[in-house]
């Protein structure tokens, strides 16, 4: 039996239609990653910049979080540690510019990501619906005040894959969402410094 409060959330969740991020925060990627097994971060040791790799049943492979572009795939991971399982840490060995740092992975094997940002931002995974999840952007700490569009943003409806893992980077300049087979990403240029 679920309570008035929690029927009325439930509601306002499942009414929402999916709408592009606010500024800041512009889509870079939403890109086919069959068997997607989990998402992780990484920085880029010249640039700075944020990268996301995948793990998935076909590879590994590492995008540049601020372009969407692929930086680096391998086909053929060493069988050892090819899942993040493997590892007491769910990590996995980086590639390209991150060759040989561990690189932790959120997803079907477990982990999690950031879910809030240093500037205020946060990210909730709800399932109103379930199996389908959603993804939940806010700018007030939580999607459960304010109005749609105003001060949360239903930004990705996970309805015909499995989700795998949602989050912000440790930087917070990039959210992530992975789902059995794809991988959306969002970018913004820098983070706000509080004072």
């Amino acid at each position: 039996m679920i309570t008035d409060h929690q029927r009325k959330i439930r509601e306002r969740y499942l009414s929402a239609p999916v709408v592009a991020a606010p500024e800041p925060w512009r889509k870079v990627l939403d890109r086919p990653v069959g068997g997607l097994l989990g998402i992780g971060f990484a920085v880029h040791p010249g640039t700075g910049r944020d990268l996301v790799m995948t793990v998935s049943t076909a590879g590994h492979g590492l995008f540049d979080a601020a372009t969407g572009e692929l930086v680096a795939r391998d086909r053929d991971p060493d069988p050892d540690t090819s899942t993040p399982d493997a590892a007491p840490d769910l990590a996995c060995p980086g590639l390209g510019p991150v060759a040989g740092v561990p690189v932790r992975i959120a997803g079907l094997f477990g982990g999690g990501l950031h879910h809030t940002t240093p500037d205020g931002w946060a990210l909730d995974v709800v399932a109103p619906d379930w199996p389908d999840h959603r993804v939940i952007l806010s700018a007030d700490g939580g999607g459960n005040r304010g109005s749609h569009g105003g001060t949360w943003w239903h930004v990705h409806h996970a309805s015909s894959s499995e989700f795998r893992a949602a989050g912000f980077s440790p930087s917070g300049r990039t959210l992530a969402v992975g789902t059995s087979s794809d991988l959306a990403l969002w970018a913004r240029e820098s983070v706000p410094v509080l004072s």
